[in-house]
């Protein structure tokens, strides 16, 4: 099956927001092909996006919108086919190509959800931190010099780099689960373990529901870009 691996990096995580960057790393057949572009949707990059994703207004000044990109057409062919779009944390770039109606292909998978699922209990599931965690960083040579790229080149947050290391990831995750199994697993919620953020990060989320249950409910109330994920525990613990 053809595998499509995809990351967005934007202006901020609103749906308001804009897609600024984009990397599609297409596996077919054994062999790897990595496309990335800058983009610029008419919507100014605040600094507290350009700190994490490095990315300034300068740099899209002359760019073309997402539509118009070599990657994003190129994602729209392949999705096309029988393709297997994978993504960490793949409910925030689908948001964000549903907004150029693009619908995603009968077969997902989110390697965030599916860590949680296979490997629970970690300090934290962001991207960068599963590299060091799963060690993904030793396997970067070699994915580099299929795609002739050089060391050092991968820096966290940069659509380009974030894509290979989920490929790396994929390719860890096989070990543990197989294909099938980890799209079965991307459908379903997850049972957080731990809260990652806040005043309780650390803390098991049970321990929390039974000590201050107003926290969980003020968080359902009042944050809003509470993944799927996050909703479902906190509801879990509620009920």
């Amino acid at each position: 099956m053809l595998r499509v691996f995809v990351d967005l990096e934007t202006t901020g995580l609103s749906i308001e927001d804009k897609v600024c960057s984009i990397a599609l790393l297409e596996e077919r057949n054994s062999s790897l092909s990595l496309l990335y572009d800058l983009v610029n949707e008419g919507k100014k990059i605040p600094p507290i996006a350009s700190s994490i994703n490095n990315i300034t207004n300068e740099m899209i000044r002359n760019k073309p919108p997402l539509t118009k990109s070599e990657s994003f057409k190129h994602l729209k062919l392949l999705l096309q086919e029988d393709a297997l779009l994978i993504a960490h944390n793949l409910p925030f770039e689908l948001q964000f190509l549903a907004q150029q109606n693009i619908q995603p292909p009968l077969h997902t998978i989110d390697t965030l959800r599916v860590c949680r699922h296979l490997i629970p209990d970690l300090e934290s599931y962001a991207l960068n931190f599963l590299r060091y965690e799963m060690k993904l960083y030793m396997q970067e040579s070699k994915i580099l010099q299929t795609l002739n790229l050089k060391l050092p080149c991968l820096t966290p947050h940069n659509a380009q780099s974030d894509v290979i290391i989920t490929k790396l990831l994929f390719e860890e995750l096989l070990l543990l689960s197989t294909k099938e199994d980890m799209i079965s697993l991307s459908q379903k919620p997850v049972l957080i373990q731990k809260f990652e953020f806040g005043k309780y990060a650390g803390r098991y989320i049970e321990e929390i529901a039974l000590q201050d249950s107003g926290y969980l409910r003020w968080m359902l109330n009042n944050i809003e870009d509470l993944s799927e994920d996050m909703h479902y525990t906190l509801n879990y613990y509620l009920n």
